[in-house]
């Protein structure tokens, strides 16, 4: 372990040293990934070098212990040397989470799609209400949401909606909401008080970018058709709405919410690259990728990672077995308590694969 941290710090002394110089400075995309991988680099750099201050302090000590006589002296540095020691310890465990393996997606924005499955009317307002707990969430982090596509139904909820959330690190963040999440409350249309339960999906996917996956464009059929609902004079109009048919996979991609047709069709494409990005992962993946893809699921209400209880206020995700009486300041996208559960968990079951190993 200690060999690759060494190794790693001296990447990242390198890297420090390209970034002063004047010709990569003028290169600003190969600038940018020098800075990318530099600042990576840097939390487990400087965990390893307060891990190698620690171990110095703990040397000087034990030579103490060695050369001192006084006897009040030599308690104080056992005690110095036992607090030190714990340190280095607990300093350890941490580097050992930090050389754990990376997703190599964690950095990049994404695409967040929410569908309404079973549950009607009710399963639409219940997307609206988890696509405004991920916006709030955004908010909270300083990431920037811009939705790229949105069907609604006759209550105003969502059927579908797709946005980008772009920002730092969000696909880290948020890559563990893909699945099913239901919901059990009395909608306001029923009258009698009955307790009702839905569900939608939610899928994660990571922003591509052209450079990640290639996409011919004679295997693409594009459509062009006048877009329909809230748009102002240019609606049933203009040919602005685009429909983008990937032919191999049958990844069917429609964008109506601009103006322009140019802007909806770079829109579409963002989006079917991510589609198509994922799908390249989950062959790659095999075993990871039906696990994901059982998460998910098709929409049913039994096929669930996480329950939203409004008569109880309470959330409970169920790979955690974790339930929060907090579910109005989660919808307020109050997440982070969730979120680092989620990461903690799988940061030990990486560590525990990693002993067996």
């Amino acid at each position: 372990m200690f060999q690759k941290l060494q190794a790693l710090e001296k990447k990242y002394e390198d890297l420090a040293r390209k970034l002063g110089d004047a010709d990569l400075i003028a290169l600003p995309e190969k600038y940018r990934k020098t800075a990318q991988a530099h600042a990576e680099l840097q939390e487990v750099v400087d965990k390893f070098r307060e891990y190698k201050s620690i171990s110095q302090e703990i040397t000087g000590t034990n030579r103490l212990l060695d050369e001192e006589q006084d006897e009040e002296l030599l308690e104080m540095a056992r005690q110095e040397s036992q607090k030190l020691e714990e340190q280095r310890a607990s300093c350890e465990e941490e580097l050992k989470g930090l050389l754990l393996p990376k997703d190599p997606n964690d950095a990049k924005n994404v695409i967040l799609e929410i569908r309404a499955g079973t549950g009607g009317n009710e399963a639409t307002l219940f997307a609206q209400g988890i696509f405004r707990m991920y916006s709030r969430y955004a908010e909270r982090n300083n990431w920037t949401v811009e939705v790229l596509s949105a069907h609604h139904s006759s209550v105003g909820g969502f059927k579908e909606v797709i946005a980008m959330i772009s920002g730092k690190n969000v696909y880290s963040r948020l890559k563990y909401e893909s699945g099913v999440h239901r919901v059990q409350r009395v909608p306001e249309t029923e009258t009698q008080g009955r307790l009702h339960t839905s569900a939608i999906t939610v899928a994660v996917l990571p922003e591509v970018d052209e450079v990640d996956i290639e996409i011919d464009p004679k295997e693409l059929k594009i459509d062009t058709y006048c877009s329909s609902g809230p748009g102002g004079q240019s609606v049933n109009t203009t040919y602005s709405a685009v429909r983008i048919t990937h032919i191999p996979t049958g990844e069917v991609v429609t964008c109506q919410d601009e103006k322009s047709q140019i802007k909806n069709k770079a829109k579409a494409m963002k989006v079917l690259r991510s589609r198509l990005y994922e799908k390249a992962l989950q062959q790659q993946q095999g075993e990871i990728a039906e696990k994901r893809r059982a998460m998910v699921g098709s929409g049913d209400r039994s096929e669930k990672i996480r329950t939203y209880n409004y008569p109880q206020n309470r959330v409970t995700d169920h790979r955690l077995g974790l339930s929060l009486h907090q579910l109005a300041v989660i919808m307020e996208g109050n997440l982070d308590t969730i979120v680092e559960a989620l990461i903690a968990s799988e940061r030990a079951e990486l560590l525990e694969n990693q002993k067996i190993a």
